[in-house]
């Protein structure tokens, strides 16, 4: 992986989103590795992500298998689906009640 000059920096060009059953499996990695004895800049630049990406997958995906981790994101998306349908019926529902205000 380049590095920038900066320890933990990247180009914008190298970034990219790991699936969630990729983030399992470099925790799973990444807990081998720390089993070893590596510190966990060490296991960091051994998965090519930064120490806050890290820490961030360890609380969001911590004890999930890849299965699961998976599944919560297909959860969280549907979550998100459906807040968005249900805001837009609400502002559907308080449109419709100001006209039907006006109208008697």
């Amino acid at each position: 992986m380049p590095e920038t000059g900066q320890e933990g920096s990247m180009d914008m060009a190298t970034r990219k989103r790991h699936s969630p059953e990729q983030v399992v499996r470099k925790l799973t990695t990444a807990d081998r590795l720390l089993a070893e004895g590596k510190d966990v800049a060490a296991v960091c630049r051994e998965l090519g992500v930064s120490e806050q990406t890290y820490h961030r997958w360890r609380n969001q995906f911590g004890g999930l298998k890849a299965d699961d981790a998976k599944r919560l994101k297909d959860l969280e998306r549907e979550n998100s689906t459906l807040k968005r349908l249900l805001a837009d019926a609400e502002l559907e529902k308080a449109a419709l009640k100001e006209i039907a205000k006006g109208n008697f």
